[in-house]
C-alpha cells in the first residue's frame, strides 16, 4: 500500500486509486478497498494538499480523437515558486486521445521554445498530429509557429484566453499535474523542476476517468511495470521468470501478429469515449422530452 500510494509510482493518489494496481497486477485480500482508503486518509501530504470538491458531479463532454497523437492541447501553467534551476513554468501538452501528457520547465516562456517544445517533445517523438489547441497568447500564436505549421503540415487551433474551459484538457492536466507536485516536492519547494519526470510518469499509470485505461496502455498496448511488482512479483512477472527462451519467444511472437493488423478505430479508448458520449446525448434528449411532456 505504501508503494503504491507514496512510493515512485503513486505520488499521493486517492484510496480508490492506489487499489486498481493492486488489482490489476493480481494482489489481492479481503479488505484491500477499505485498507487503500484508510492508508490514504491518514496520509498527511493528502490532509495538506488534497482537492477540495465542492461543486457536484457535471457529465464529461470529451473532444473524440480519430488515433493516438491525432490532436494535442498545449498550455503553461505558472509562474510558480522559482525553482532551484531558475525555472518560473511548466509547458505542458496533451495528447486528446490517449490522455498521453508531456511537460518541461522553463525559465521563460518564448516563442522559440514553445517552437521547439512541439517539434521536439511531440512531433520527432509521436509523429505529425493533425492540429494543435493552444489560447491566443504570444508564445503560441506568432510567425514562428505559423512556419513550424507549415513545414510540418498540422493545423493550429486557438481558444480564448481568458476562457479556460474551452481548452478543459489541458486545464484539468495542470490541475493534476501542480496536486502531484505539490505532494511529492522537498519542504522547500524548489525542486519541482526534477520532479516533474516523476509526476507525469504517475500521471501515465493512473487510469484516467474519460477512458477508464491508463494512457500508457493506451499508447504501448501494455501495462507499465511498476516498482511495485518487482518488490513482490506479478503473475506476469512471475510467469517471465518462468519461461525458457524458446518459450518466450513462441508467445512473443504470437502476441506480435494481431499488432500488425491493428485498427485504431476499435480501440478500447475510442470506444469508451464515444459511448459516454452517446450515453450524454440520451440523457439530453430524455431531459428534453420530460420538459415538453409536462
Amino acid at each position: 500500500m505504501e508503494e503504491a500510494h507514496s512510493g515512485v509510482c503513486g505520488a499521493h493518489q486517492s484510496g480508490a486509486k492506489a487499489t486498481l494496481p493492486h488489482k490489476e497486477n493480481g494482489y489481492y485480500w479481503p479488505t484491500m478497498v477499505k485498507d487503500c482508503i484508510d492508508y490514504a486518509k491518514r496520509c498527511q501530504a493528502c490532509q495538506f494538499h488534497a482537492n477540495l470538491i465542492h461543486q457536484p458531479p457535471e457529465p464529461l463532454h470529451p473532444t473524440v480523437a480519430s488515433w493516438p497523437f491525432d490532436a494535442w492541447s498545449l498550455d503553461v501553467v505558472g509562474p510558480m515558486t522559482k525553482s532551484s534551476g531558475g525555472h518560473l513554468y511548466i509547458l505542458a501538452a496533451t495528447d486528446y486521445f490517449s490522455k498521453w501528457a508531456e511537460s518541461v520547465p522553463l525559465k521563460e516562456v518564448k516563442k522559440e521554445n514553445v517552437a521547439d517544445f512541439i517539434r521536439t517533445n511531440i512531433i520527432y517523438r509521436y509523429g505529425v498530429p493533425r492540429y494543435i489547441i493552444t489560447d491566443n497568447w504570444k508564445p503560441f500564436f506568432n510567425s514562428l509557429i505559423n512556419k513550424s505549421c507549415q513545414k510540418f503540415g498540422f493545423k493550429q487551433r486557438n481558444s480564448s484566453m481568458y476562457y479556460a474551459t474551452a481548452n478543459g484538457l489541458t486545464e484539468a492536466f495542470n490541475k493534476t499535474l501542480c496536486s502531484l507536485l505539490k505532494k511529492v516536492v522537498a519542504k522547500l519547494k524548489r525542486d519541482w523542476h526534477e520532479r516533474i519526470g516523476e509526476a507525469l510518469w504517475t500521471y501515465r499509470t493512473t487510469v484516467r476517468t474519460p477512458t477508464q485505461s491508463t494512457p500508457y496502455a493506451l499508447v504501448y498496448g501494455v501495462e507499465a511495470v511498476l516498482p511495485l511488482e518487482q518488490q513482490i512479483p506479478s503473475l506476469r512477472i512471475a510467469i517471465q521468470e518462468g519461461l525458457t527462451e524458446e518459450e518466450n519467444a513462441r508467445i512473443r511472437w504470437k502476441n506480435w501478429k494481431p499488432l500488425t493488423r491493428r485498427d485504431w478505430r476499435h480501440n478500447k479508448g475510442s470506444s469508451v469515449i464515444k459511448l459516454d458520449c452517446l450515453r450524454h446525448s440520451i440523457r439530453k434528449c430524455v431531459r428534453i422530452l420530460f420538459k415538453l411532456v409536462i
